[in-house]
């Protein structure tokens, strides 16, 4: 089973930026799709990103243009450069393959964007 551990959110104010890093173990990472998600309070968990294995995006609409989702093979690592962020972005986004593994939800990291 594939481990993943989220790291980068905090507080941002609207229209700041974050990055967030997701590290996962072992040696079949690089075959996986891998997608950002995200759950805000009283609401479902919802895909933001997707990257393939051999590295094509897809998005949200309601983060299209201003997200950015990229992975580093060499480091097991999937990022997603958040910018002009907005108030409804605030949520816990987790990483996971994609489709996602059922056991491999890791604790994710909180965003909020505030003033």
């Amino acid at each position: 089973q594939v481990q993943l551990v989220e790291s980068g959110g905090g507080l941002v104010q609207p229209g700041g930026s974050l990055r967030l890093s997701c590290v996962a173990s072992g040696s079949m990472f690089r075959s996986y799709a891998m997608g950002w998600f995200r759950q805000a309070p009283g609401k479902q968990r919802e895909l933001v990103a997707r990257i393939t294995s051999s590295g094509s995006t897809t998005y949200a609409d309601s983060v299209k243009g201003r997200f950015t989702i990229s992975r580093d093979n060499a480091k097991n690592t999937v990022y997603l450069q958040m910018n002009s962020l907005k108030p409804e972005d605030t949520a816990v986004y987790y990483c996971n393959a994609f489709p996602p593994l059922s056991g491999s939800w890791g604790q994710g990291t909180q965003v909020t964007v505030s003033s």
